[in-house]
């Protein structure tokens, strides 16, 4: 996994990720937000979706502690092995959503995910055990984890989209 050198490297790596990874939903119709091609496992507005859940979702972790609860990751409904159910829970949040929409949310989405790192102290974000919600038997730091839902994402669906709108029009 990649690593970074400060907090501002992180965030200028998801900022360039997430311009790329957004870049190519450009060229797709909204008529076609939903088309499964073969030999690509999400729809685009799959995608965009997966995005806007797992950084709400790791946003409201951070939240919910500052806020003295207690929380149970990745939600009360679902365990880390139910990770496919969450993924569709994230799909049914936004499927009613025209992908015009979704993308406009996630225009606005990445900024506040920016700002939420930026106001962790490097202490806070690279040493591992300073948040209950990501002390696990990994003990990773808070950066691993906006690394895995953001600019690991943001990188591998981008070929993902590109493959779709090729084999979308092969069709």
């Amino acid at each position: 996994m990649k690593s970074y050198e400060s907090k501002d490297a992180l965030i200028e790596a998801i900022l360039a990720s997430y311009h790329k990874f957004i870049q190519e939903f450009e060229q797709v119709k909204e008529e076609e937000k939903d088309l499964q091609v073969e030999g690509v496992d999400r729809s685009p507005s799959q995608m965009i979706s997966y995005q806007l859940g797992w950084l709400n979702l790791l946003m409201s972790w951070e939240e919910q502690e500052q806020q003295g609860e207690q929380v149970v990751t990745p939600t009360p409904e679902y365990k880390w092995n139910q990770l496919g159910p969450l993924y569709q829970s994230f799909y049914e949040n936004y499927q009613a959503d025209s992908l015009a929409k979704q993308i406009a949310e996630l225009n606005q989405l990445v900024p506040l995910f920016c700002q939420w790192v930026a106001n962790f102290s490097e202490e806070e974000l690279f040493l591992p055990e300073k948040r209950q919600w990501a002390t696990t038997q990994a003990k990773w730091p808070i950066w691993k984890w906006v690394h895995i839902n953001s600019v690991a994402p943001f990188t591998n669906f981008r070929p993902k989209i590109r493959k779709w709108k090729k084999m979308s029009q092969a069709n």
